[in-house]
């Protein structure tokens, strides 16, 4: 019984991590690691744009990557969403709109994965 409080947090924690993020639409998911695609997204949109991208990090050693579309700025720009993949190796990435316009977004994002 003195372990059901630390049980009943683990479970709670990991329902938790394991939700979308809000505001997130889901593009998919891969076996590279999040660095290796929140690196592609920000090359492949500087490429195009011939702009300055900003990334940062939501989570150490680039396990979580926020990359901004060109043009916009943390907290609340557009934003690829890579985050660990829910379960096992690899990488789940989606996109965070904030009226930029999000299928030309969301297939550059795809590509990448």
């Amino acid at each position: 019984m003195k372990f059901f409080p630390l049980l009943a947090l683990t479970v709670a924690i990991s329902a938790c991590a394991a939700q979308l993020p809000a505001g997130v639409q889901q593009v998919g998911t891969s076996q590279k690691a999040p660095k290796a695609v929140a690196q592609c997204v920000a090359q492949k949109w500087a490429d195009q744009s011939q702009q300055q991208v900003v990334s940062q990090d939501t989570l150490a050693n680039d396990q979580a990557v926020d990359v901004y579309v060109p043009g916009q700025q943390p907290p609340n720009g557009a934003a690829a969403v890579v985050r660990p993949a829910w379960s096992g190796p690899g990488s789940w990435a989606g996109f965070r709109a904030s009226g930029a316009a999000g299928s030309q977004a969301t297939g550059d994002i795809q590509a990448c994965l």
